[in-house]
């Protein structure tokens, strides 16, 4: 059986604490830029690339052939970005439960770790930063096996800024990462579309965490290998699929 080599792990709600902040943003944006904007509809849409949210749901409001649609879209995309980088420029911050106990325990057993997101590169930066994630991160964002990851990848890496659910984002870090082998790779996100991204990767396990922005109910109408409370359970099932390896 194929070795896990890595876990590539979503950011806000996965494995940076997200207490509706992210939701928040996007309805402070809404409301300066005359955009309806459902909290239900949105959540869903979660884990996609922010302007991808923007889009549909201007489409939705007054259609994608409005002579206004892209002009509107953009300044509800602008403003949600100046909200969102003051955010997490000036907010506490922190990782979620169980976060960096795995990842120790990625590290000690040499398994690689991931991030990707649906920030474009600007926020990553800023998340990275503000945890000392980045440290040993070179200018392609890979690092060394003792760096605190081994890789970050956002939609602005990705042609079209095309990110969830396409598996670009994961098959880019498999690639800095030198792997070629889904089956190595295991995936686990809070949304959707985190568990539609590594489907559509052919990862081995595609799995999610439910104290993120998606309840255990919500996630569990998905195709997936397995849902956790936080990553503490995570890893527990994590070490008895490597001992079955």
């Amino acid at each position: 059986m194929t070795a896990i080599k890595v876990i590539v792990f979503d950011m806000a709600g996965t494995t940076v604490s997200d207490h509706q902040e992210v939701l928040q943003c996007f309805t402070q944006a809404s409301e300066q830029t005359q955009l309806v904007a459902p909290a239900a509809v949105v959540n869903a849409m979660m884990g996609l690339p922010k302007k991808a949210v923007f889009e549909t749901l201007w489409a939705n409001q007054i259609g994608a052939d409005h002579p206004d649609y892209a002009h509107r879209v953009d300044a509800s995309y602008r403003c949600f970005q100046e909200i969102l980088e003051d955010h997490y420029q000036s907010q506490p911050l922190e990782p979620t439960t169980g976060c960096l106990a795995l990842f120790d325990w990625l590290r000690s057993h040499q398994i690689a770790i991931a991030l990707t997101t649906g920030f474009y590169r600007e926020v990553t930066d800023i998340i990275l930063n503000r945890l000392g994630w980045n440290h040993g991160l070179d200018q392609t964002y890979v690092g060394t096996p003792d760096s605190p990851i081994q890789v970050s990848v956002s939609p602005s890496e990705i042609y079209g800024n095309e990110g969830r659910p396409a598996p670009f984002m994961i098959q880019k870090a498999m690639y800095r990462l030198g792997i070629d082998d889904p089956k190595a790779v295991i995936s686990i996100g809070d949304t959707p579309a985190d568990l539609a991204a590594g489907r559509h990767a052919g990862c081995r396990y595609n799995c999610a965490v439910t104290n993120g922005t998606h309840s255990h109910d919500q996630l569990a109408q998905y195709p997936q290998d397995g849902l956790f409370a936080d990553l503490s359970a995570f890893q527990q099932q994590l070490e008895k699929w490597l001992a079955q390896a």
